[in-house]
């Protein structure tokens, strides 16, 4: 039985038959998975771990307590991302309990819950997640810290040419093998753990006074005092906040790849979002115990680097803590990249992309290899391409708007879902999320899709880039937008003037992998492929059609699903 987490969770005894049905518009369910089960409950933890645990705990925590002005506000916000971590989570777990042996998170919730107009949800979430997969902010912290734990000051392009290589080891370590990729992440989340244990141990013993730090008790008196009054300070805090936690779903990339998916999602997915909840917490309150609340408030993002100075002396976080923050953009680089090949391949399995039997190919190492290229082909892209500043961070921060349209899709879903499925007569599911704790996801998302809108203190030219702040949204909703006007071309205005309409066709590859491919049916031939074809898009099998097995297929009844 797994743990409850906003939820009401049916012992497994209670529950007599868990339906995995799903509508027959979306990708094959692959019943064997042919990237393999190498994905266990500490691989699960880990991977949540890894994507978690990035630069934001050593970074943010200063700009969150400039920002709310306040110790005990602070200390408040990183409680309440707790609490929003957690409904997130369990919207995951509901959805992750339906569709327990589909990999690609999102990609087959979306294509799911919004089956209608057809194709429509996979073709844009495809876009978003194909187009804007690239990694390349992880990659250039990478290079950026190594060169600072290495005490040299790079230019641009060095840094560059360290980013560009950091992501080619992880492409190799993830193409070579999933069994060995998954093994490398799981020891870098390890020491990520290590870490941030190291400073939440760090931070009790200052507490204690057995350190060269003074009144280290200091910031927790009057913890109130200095509480900011402005509105749009509060609500960047929470965004900060957020996209520290932001990662916790990551597992759910590689759902089947997990044998008995959803025991084991139901259990570690909230262990890993709990641990590292803890010590977030503890990690904060180190920090206020060895650093001056003024001095803390004004570290921006070297916030974990002056803790380190403050216990350990000058070397220790000039040179000790960069290794270390290099060290976890690594792991977050490959995490992201081992569940990020996944999204791409499910989104090809749709039929959505070109050459669909390409993208979902395993072989020849086993691995997600076509998807795996595209996601290192785009990051280096962006890498060399994009000067930093403001181009920069304006491709970076172009993935997040969008992607919070998609989440908060997700979260209406899950009613969407429950209701379609109780019309089908299916009401049993290992996993239900509290209502109140979707409806609270759902207004976080809203949230999080109207904050970036408000102007921040600098004004219009006051965000990250030097031109108007909210370009990201617009272009975002633009590229949504021009998904829509695509689509209206692709299945309503051509198959109109071209006389055919689209249909979906089910290839079964030699590595065991299934997936659709779209093709164009005239009028004139549609009865009859509809004749000979299910809705899925397999051929119907005629009684006595030669090259039909007579013996029934093995299947692993763990991984089993019915259809």
């Amino acid at each position: 039985m797994g743990i409850q987490l906003f939820s009401s969770l049916k012992p497994r005894e209670e529950v007599a038959v868990v339906s995995t049905k799903q509508d027959e518009t979306g990708a094959p369910v692959e019943r064997v998975s042919p990237l393999g089960y190498d994905v266990g409950w500490m691989g699960i933890l880990f991977l949540n771990v890894s994507e978690m645990i990035g630069t934001g705990i050593f970074s943010t925590p200063g700009t969150i307590l400039s920002l709310v002005g306040s110790v005990g506000i602070s200390l408040m916000y990183w409680l309440i991302g707790v609490v929003i971590a957690a409904a997130g989570l369990a919207i995951y777990m509901e959805l992750g309990s339906m569709f327990p042996n589909r990999s690609g998170a999102e990609v087959v919730y979306l294509e799911q819950a919004y089956p209608r107009p057809k194709y429509f949800f996979p073709a844009a979430f495809a876009v978003f997640s194909v187009l804007l997969s690239f990694a390349s902010s992880n990659a250039i912290v990478l290079g950026q810290y190594l060169y600072s734990a290495g005490g040299v000051t790079p230019s641009d392009w060095q840094t560059k040419g360290l980013a560009v290589a950091g992501m080619s080891v992880v492409i190799f370590i993830s193409l070579i093998s999933n069994k060995f990729a998954l093994r490398v992440s799981n020891v870098i989340a390890a020491a990520k753990l290590i870490t941030l244990t190291f400073v939440a141990i760090t931070g009790l013993v200052v507490l204690g006074g057995h350190t060269k730090i003074k009144n280290p008790r200091a910031n927790f008196h009057h913890i109130w005092d200095g509480s900011a009054s402005n509105g749009n300070a509060y609500a960047n805090a929470l965004v900060k906040i957020n996209f520290s936690f932001s990662g916790y779903t990551n597992a759910f990339n590689v759902m089947a790849e997990i044998k008995d998916p959803v025991r084991k999602m139901n259990t570690a997915a909230p262990v890993s979002l709990a641990i590292v909840s803890v010590l977030y917490n503890l990690a904060n309150v180190a920090y206020l115990a060895a650093i001056p609340k003024e001095e803390m408030a004004g570290s921006e993002q070297l916030t974990a680097a002056v803790f380190f100075q403050k216990v350990f002396g000058h070397s220790a976080g000039a040179k000790v803590l960069p290794a270390l923050v290099a060290i976890s953009a690594f792991g977050n680089l490959l995490s992201d990249t081992i569940a990020g090949s996944r999204v791409i391949r499910e989104c090809a399995r749709q039929g959505i992309l070109p050459y669909p039997a390409l993208w979902s190919s395993t072989r020849p190492f086993g691995t997600p290899l076509a998807p795996l290229m595209l996601k290192y082909g785009l990051t280096v892209l962006v890498i060399l391409a994009c000067p930093t500043g403001d181009a920069f961070n304006f491709v970076v921060d172009l993935q997040s708007y969008p992607y919070q349209l998609f989440a908060l899709a997700c979260t209406v879903g899950v009613f969407i879902l429950r209701r379609r499925r109780r019309k089908q007569g299916i009401t049993r599911v290992e996993f239900e999320v509290w209502n109140v704790a979707a409806i609270f996801s759902i207004l976080v998302n809203i949230f999080l899709l109207v904050m970036p809108w408000y102007p921040p203190e600098g004004g219009a030219d006051g965000g990250d880039v030097s031109f108007w702040y909210a370009t990201y949204c617009v272009v975002g909703l633009g590229i949504l937008g021009a998904c829509g006007v695509y689509y209206v071309l692709w299945v309503m205005v051509l198959p109109y003037f071209g006389k055919y309409q689209i249909r979906q066709e089910v290839i079964k590859l030699p590595d065991g992998a299934r997936t659709h491919h779209l093709v164009k049916v005239p009028n004139t031939e549609l009865a009859e492929w509809d004749a000979i074809h299910d809705e899925e898009g397999n051929i119907i099998q005629q009684e006595g059609d030669p090259g039909v097995d007579d013996e029934p297929e093995k299947i692993d009844m763990r991984n089993a699903v019915t259809l």
